[in-house]
């Protein structure tokens, strides 16, 4: 009590408190009730809440309070804290000498870090053991053991029940947004949409699709190397060292024909096998690596700092950070909940969200927005559209435009269905000529897009517009789910501390009953509250609303033909290996852009929709062998994989309106009995083609549009 009169005293006299004034009842009234604003106002405050604590604690709640808040260094508020990020074990399980290093903090945090300063910090250790020796808290034989023990500290990364950092900063990102400074000091308990199972099997599927990427490109060597150090100097070294994304450093400290000695972050020694190190030939350039290793030391030094992985069978093998990033995007395609998300390999070696961030080419996974546009325009999946080269000439810029398919190959006149499947770029362009750009960016702007992103050019055919990866999924959504606009979410809901309802996430969803379906039913429905992108008051959270329905954009049975057409890329298209996953209910499509500079994969069932991407920050190419199908599609099978196990086959049943007919695939019409290779083929009712004997004059084969739109495009 006498303290804080004096602190009172100087603060009336001078207007502040000299450095190391404030008492400890002081600092546990700042930090639990106050900001750090530095005014007179605030001083009076603190000082008036330390006078009513010193009256309702004892000293030592007050001090247990006080270790329990504060700042240790390397982000640990608390000695519990501190014990897990530098020694890896509770509080409760150090040592004498440990307990006595954290004791040794709060004066100092950075000047007396084990990590930074391990000289300093065990001058201090040992002066707090020789303290407590004299006050007669330990025995001289305790003393003397604490004092021969090593500093031992090491960076240990807090494993988090859920490993969600992109996740966590977009909710804290909208937190703020919604309630300011408060977010920080209010306690706020906020729920996300996001399922723990999910979002594992999403780290993991990034993970090892990127490492897998990375080293079959070839191994770039250390990261850093530490020749003649001593061990002592190796274990600070290393101890500094921080795992990313899952991948531990290590130091080699020797090299034998069996293999090296390496010595990870908690200063043992392991041996890391040859079996584990020999996929390692140099890498040269995303084309070529050399020749294949024959022993060790072709590989690693003594001094190498390198990046370890523990295999299922407790060996280490040698591999590294990728250099290539990758983002994956899962949604719940009925209302938008973000079901997982990961914006790149390591949150803690780039917080860039390649997820909502990056605005990258999505090449042909841009695609069906075209094709459903033409659907919804006269066109069927029979319809035939020439695959053929076409020149375009641009009189302003004064040159030559020659689109090409990715094999250089030219198929002539094909069906919708087939060219989407085998992604040929030229049919693409020949649609969007026949829609128009300015009908076509109208069109796909529909979907979510910023008409302002889309390329107001027939490029635009070739997935040129920039886009991010959220967004790609959400518009595929609308494939997913039968036709309908969702926007994605990612907070579910915000509670106060005392547990009241601040704030109820109510997406746009999908009706789930035909009224609902009506479009005057859809008319009068009302509008969502929020996404996880909107700033709407948080006070109208409070107010329970009727579920928002969303707005359908496309024709149900656009919708499902599209579904049609994408299952036939994972039946016989580009993205074949996912049949390896055994199911009948995914659709999907791949994506690469100019010189393998992006791969996409996009697809769904009726569950979820996932997207990923693959490519550097920098853009270059990713290889000349490397495309969206082998780079991008593995993630993705890895991640549906473990999000549909065991789940029944889902997707939506096919609405009423449609027709099934046997189609000639010469004419793209009704089929007459007996035509060799004859196929069924969906069509809308109001669109089913006739035979050719009911061909009118002037209508095309294949197309619902007259003929002298279709006239053939002039080849240079």
């Amino acid at each position: 009590m006498k303290s804080l009169m004096r602190a009172a005293a100087q603060l009336l006299k001078t207007g502040h408190i000299q450095t190391g004034g404030s008492t400890i009842t002081m600092q546990v009234a700042k930090n639990y009730f106050l900001t750090n604003e530095r005014s007179f106002s605030r001083k009076i405050n603190e000082i008036l809440l330390a006078l009513q604590i010193e009256r309702s604690l004892t000293k030592d709640e007050i001090l247990e309070l006080y270790v329990n808040k504060i700042y240790l260094g390397n982000r640990a508020y608390g000695v519990e804290a501190a014990a897990q990020v530098y020694y890896g074990k509770s509080i409760k399980d150090v040592s004498l000498a440990q307990m006595a290093m954290i004791a040794g903090l709060p004066k100092a945090p950075s000047r007396y870090n084990p990590l930074a300063n391990p000289a300093r910090s065990l001058e201090r250790r040992n002066w707090i053991l020789e303290r407590m020796l004299k006050l007669g808290f330990i025995d001289q034989p305790r003393f003397e053991e604490a004092v021969k023990e090593p500093v031992g500290a090491s960076y240990h990364v807090q494993t988090p029940e859920l490993a969600a950092p992109y996740i966590a900063e977009m909710a804290r990102a909208e937190l703020v947004g919604r309630f300011g400074g408060d977010a920080y000091t209010e306690g706020y308990r906020v729920y996300t949409t996001v399922r723990s199972d999910l979002q594992n099997d999403a780290n993991a599927a990034l993970r090892e699709g990127l490492q897998d990427y990375d080293q079959r490109h070839g191994y770039r060597g250390p990261e850093t190397r530490l020749p003649g150090k001593t061990r002592d100097a190796w274990r600070q070294a290393i101890a500094q060292q921080r795992p990313l994304g899952g991948l531990e450093p290590a130091i080699v400290t020797q090299v034998e024909k069996s293999g090296a000695m390496v010595m990870t972050r908690d200063g043992k020694e392991e041996a890391l096998p040859w079996d584990g190190m020999k996929w390692a030939r140099p890498y040269l350039s995303n084309n070529s690596m050399g020749r294949m290793p024959s022993q060790p030391s072709d590989v690693v030094q003594a001094g190498d700092v390198i990046r370890v992985q523990r295999k299922d069978d407790g060996s280490l093998r040698l591999t590294q950070v990728p250099a290539a990033q990758s983002a994956l995007v899962s949604l719940n395609p009925q209302n938008g909940a973000i079901m997982a998300l990961v914006g790149g390999f390591s949150f803690e070696q780039s917080n860039y969200n390649r997820a909502t961030q990056a605005r990258r080419q999505p090449g042909s996974s841009f695609k069906p927005f075209i094709y459903s546009c033409a659907l919804d325009n006269g066109f069927t999946a029979a319809s035939l559209i020439n695959d053929a080269p076409v020149v375009f000439y641009d009189e302003y810029l004064d040159k030559v435009w020659r689109p090409k398919n990715d094999t250089n190959t030219f198929l002539g006149p094909i069906p919708m269905r087939e060219a989407l499947y085998k992604s040929r770029n030229m049919v693409s362009i020949r649609i969007l000529q026949a829609l128009g750009v300015d009908r076509a960016r109208n069109c796909i702007s529909r979907f979510g897009l910023n008409k302002d992103d889309l390329p107001p050019n027939l490029s635009m055919a070739l997935g040129t517009a920039t886009l991010t990866p959220l967004e790609i999924a959400s518009a595929w959504s609308v494939f997913a789910n039968g036709g309908f606009k969702i926007s994605p979410f990612v907070v579910e809901r915000i509670e106060s501390r005392d547990g009241q309802t601040l704030y109820q996430a109510n997406p746009p969803s999908v009706p789930q009953d035909e009224e609902k379906l009506d479009p005057a039913a859809q008319a009068q429905a009302q509008p969502a509250a929020t996404d996880a992108f909107g700033n709407d008051d948080p006070a109208q959270a409070k107010t329970a609303i009727e579920p928002a329905a969303a707005e359908r954009i496309i024709d149900a049975r656009t919708a499902y033909i599209m579904t049609s057409m994408l299952q036939d890329v994972i039946k016989r298209g580009t993205g074949r290996r996912a049949l390896a996953l055994k199911r009948d209910d995914l659709a999907g499509k791949t994506g690469t852009t100019n010189e393998s500079k992006d791969a996409w994969f996009s697809g769904f069932n009726a569950d979820y929709m996932t997207t990923v991407w693959v490519g550097f920050d920098q853009p270059e190419s990713l290889g000349r062998a490397e495309y969206g199908g082998n780079v991008a599609l593995p993630i993705w099978m890895r991640y549906m994989g473990a999000a549909l196990k065991d789940k029944p086959s889902h997707l939506l049943p096919e609405p009423p309106g449609l027709v099934s007919l046997r189609i000639d695939p010469v004419t793209g019409r009704a089929a007459a009995p007996g035509t060799p290779g004859a196929y069924f083929e969906l069509f809308k009712n109001e669109d089913t083609p006739p035979s050719m004997n009911e061909l009118a004059p002037g209508s095309s084969p294949g197309s619902g549009m007259p003929a002298d739109e279709e006239a053939p495009i002039d080849l240079f």
